[in-house]
């Protein structure tokens, strides 16, 4: 017996949003863990950007027409490239240790390739003639069909 396929009524039962708060949460742990003198530097500039990455995901979502969507998706990956660049900086002022960096930047990656899927099936649906949004049931990729290959857009 076929399930029938999950429907999805809000943001928050995207893959890409809850990849995306998964990883918000460990940069937010990461960040709770850098010296006292950059509080209000690298911490607030890494937890700014961190809800910038879920805030237009969620935004995004909510917004009618597919345009506005894929613009929104296009603000989340540039901040989570941000992420990506905060952590170099962490990693160059030996603030976290490296191995604890590169398992970020690996998830950071996997977020972004969910990204990428998510704004190609924003893209696809927008080329099928009309750029408002119709309810149907989602076809882009799921976390587990994603690979780290599949980066470029």
């Amino acid at each position: 017996m076929e399930t029938p396929a999950k429907k999805f009524q809000t943001f928050e039962d995207l893959d890409v949003y809850k990849v995306a708060r998964s990883f918000r949460r460990q940069m937010y742990e990461a960040s709770r863990r850098l010296p006292e003198y950059e509080k209000f530097g690298l911490v607030s500039q890494i937890r700014r950007a961190a809800v910038s990455l879920t805030n237009n995901i969620a935004e995004g979502h909510g917004r009618y027409h597919y345009p506005d969507q894929i613009k929104f998706g296009l603000q989340a990956r540039g901040s989570l490239e941000e992420l990506i660049d905060d952590l170099n900086v962490c990693l160059d002022e030996k603030y976290v240790p490296a191995s604890e960096v590169e398992e970020l930047k690996q998830e950071g990656w996997r977020v972004l390739a969910l990204i990428n899927g998510y704004l190609r099936y924003l893209r696809d649906r927008r080329g099928s003639g009309n750029s408002a949004l119709r309810e149907s049931t989602p076809t882009y990729a799921t976390t587990d069909e994603v690979t780290l290959l599949d980066l470029e857009l």
